[in-house]
């Protein structure tokens, strides 16, 4: 008999209606990003997937029995923002660290809150945007973790983390954003970029960005959109992550 892996899916935003149409909520979206990952790696799990939107007035988080690990999802929102639904979604993952000892992954808007729950630094990069796919260059624990020299992953994002949290270490850095991703064994895993989007996610956000973006930044996201990324490398090392906490 399988055993069944239970991930409580915190939908930190709505994709756009292009994104939405064609591949539903973000819950959605991990679902099947993880269904892969687990298959690529022939774990004999079945996936429980929880998903709740954590944005909406009096969302109701799961409890800590219902799950085995949780995932904050990536979102247009700031992640150093006081605003009330943020300051709830990082008093949870404190929480999940501190009190009930649940593995927590965090993509992009994820990973910041993460970073932010665990006392660092977070906030919009003086040296601007990285779009499309970019190359990071791994630590050694990054290294030994993903299997890799390098990951090429898309990337949607201003707002960085500044500094590594205590206990943690940093997978990953480029040229503009020294902490890439952040790693605590069997208790933390996140990562800046967004393993779970594809050339038609990235190309839509481009287009409705174009403004904001600038020019030279939305040209050069462009000519790299449908290069070739690791998004299903870093989906299997969720999925080991996540089981884990099963053995």
């Amino acid at each position: 008999m399988s055993q069944s892996l239970r991930i409580a899916v915190l939908e930190c935003d709505t994709p756009i209606d292009p994104i939405k149409s064609e591949y539903g909520p973000y819950g959605d979206i991990f679902e099947s990003h993880l269904k892969e990952g687990l298959r690529r790696i022939n774990a004999n799990v079945s996936l429980q997937l929880t998903k709740i939107n954590v944005v909406q007035p009096f969302a109701e988080y799961p409890k800590p029995e219902d799950f085995d690990a949780v995932l904050l999802t990536g979102s247009k929102h700031d992640s150093y923002k006081d605003e009330p639904w943020i300051l709830t979604l990082t008093r949870f993952v404190q929480d999940c660290y501190l009190i009930h000892h649940k593995p927590v992954i965090g993509i992009c808007f994820g990973h910041q809150i993460i970073a932010r729950a665990l006392g660092a630094r977070v906030g919009p990069n003086v040296s601007g945007w990285e779009v499309a796919v970019e190359s990071v260059d791994l630590t050694s624990a990054g290294r030994r973790l993903l299997g890799k020299d390098t990951l090429a992953i898309h990337m949607m994002h201003r707002d960085i983390v500044y500094e590594v949290p205590p206990g943690c270490v940093n997978l990953g850095a480029t040229l503009i954003c020294g902490v890439q991703g952040l790693y605590v064994p069997k208790r933390i895993l996140c990562v800046q970029g967004h393993p779970e989007y594809n050339e038609f996610m990235v190309s839509e956000l481009l287009k409705l960005r174009r403004g904001m973006l600038g020019e030279a930044v939305y040209e050069d996201g462009m000519a790299r959109v449908g290069r070739e990324h690791d998004g299903l490398v870093f989906a299997e090392t969720m999925c080991r992550f996540a089981l884990e906490i099963l053995e």
